[in-house]
């Protein structure tokens, strides 16, 4: 019996040894935090148009102020008491299809590192039930989400923590509004992240983070008393400077650049090149990524987007010594720029005095350019690279 008793309790003792040094290995790896421990959850299953979003015969006359799309007044009720979320979600080839980037108002595209992009999300107007893989912070990101706003939230499974310039967790820390605005899964519980190995199977584990736009806006109400106001009852957009916005064009006026076709890096470049195809009866952009079809897991559908801003910027190593090579972009200052909508191309600039103004894109002739209304996406390509349309 005292035998049996003492088998047993060497495996427990194997047991939780192996897990606390699965933990501490995958919390912390090259300077990067990486993992840590979550719950599995099941999938519910979507409703309305897959994304968690219950579609309504409301008449949408109510303009969103991110990206200028119409929607009801009820939405309008749901955005206004909350403010711009921004959620990492990763671009590996094991992370497709990725869910809940179609109800992103606008997504910013950037090599994280080794020619691999990432996804910054901005959820305002929209909500998405299931969004993920969600992966951690890149400075550059953080830097482009200052300029929603006072204080937007951000959502993200750690960050580049190695000494130096391309620091996000430290960056992260020195923010005013970090206390209460940083969702670092690290620190919010389940089941505002969760694990799903299910959702994406024969992946391994740091794919398989997922949280939901709804989930977080309650989070950050209940537990942290945020809203649309902060703790000293300012609003999120009082020094926030929108786009200007135009309606579609018309038929006859939309343009004939039905491709655009480029790549980040020569590394991987089969992998992650990127193809948008012009749909002019819908006036809308078709996402192609390494070859395929960009699908949405939510809804089974194509990627698209009314707007594709190439911002060109300058990309350089940080050299802080981490294995994996960090990257810094400069995402603030001014730079050349390509700008698709409504089938045109025009050649451009993009421009931000600083990190709080959200970046805007200008012709050659210094006229700000007018989002045609719907998703804005932002591709952030090094100086240099080679746009094809």
């Amino acid at each position: 019996m005292i035998n049996r008793k003492l088998a047993w309790l060497v495996i427990l003792a194997i047991f939780f040894l192996s897990a606390f040094s699965s933990y501490s290995f995958f919390s912390r790896s090259g300077g990067e935090t990486l993992l840590s421990p979550l719950s599995i959850y099941k999938p519910p299953t979507p409703n309305g148009n897959g994304n968690g979003t219950t579609v309504t015969n409301e008449p949408k006359t109510e303009e969103c102020p991110l990206n200028g799309e119409y929607f009801s007044k009820s939405q309008k009720a749901k955005w206004e008491v909350r403010r711009p979320l921004g959620i990492m979600v990763e671009n590996h080839t094991q992370a497709r299809p990725q869910s809940g980037l179609s109800s992103a108002d606008i997504i910013y595209e950037a090599v994280a590192e080794g020619g691999i992009t990432r996804f910054l999300s901005i959820y305002y107007c929209q909500d998405a039930s299931y969004i993920g893989p969600v992966r951690s912070a890149r400075i550059y990101f953080i830097k482009l989400l200052e300029g929603y706003g006072d204080s937007p939230l951000y959502a993200h499974v750690g960050g580049a923590n190695t000494p130096g310039p391309a620091d996000a967790l430290g960056y992260i820390g020195d923010l005013e509004w970090s206390s209460y605005n940083d969702l670092n899964q690290f620190s919010v519980p389940f089941p505002y992240f969760w694990r799903d190995y299910e959702r994406l199977p024969n992946r391994v584990t740091e794919h398989t983070v997922y949280t939901s736009s709804a989930k977080l806006w309650q989070y950050t109400r209940d537990k942290r008393k945020l809203t649309n106001v902060d703790e000293k009852g300012e609003s999120w957009d009082k020094n926030f400077s929108p786009w200007k916005f135009q309606d579609d064009a018309k038929l006859e006026d939309r343009g004939e650049t039905t491709k655009i076709d480029f790549g980040f890096w020569e590394m991987n470049v089969s992998d992650y090149s990127v193809v948008w195809s012009y749909d002019k009866n819908n006036n809308l952009y078709l996402r192609e990524n390494g070859g395929a079809p960009h699908l949405d897991k939510n809804t089974g559908k194509q990627l698209s987007a009314k707007n594709i801003l190439i911002m060109f910027a300058k990309e350089s190593p940080a050299n802080d010594g981490y294995e994996g090579g960090h990257l810094l972009y400069k995402v603030v200052g001014s730079g050349e720029a390509l700008i698709f909508q409504n089938g045109q191309a025009v050649k451009g600039t993009w421009q931000r005095d600083d990190e709080t103004i959200q970046v805007k894109f200008y012709d050659n002739a210094g006229k700000e350019i007018e989002m045609v209304r719907g998703k804005v996406w932002i591709e952030v390509l090094p100086v240099g690279n080679k746009v094809t349309y």
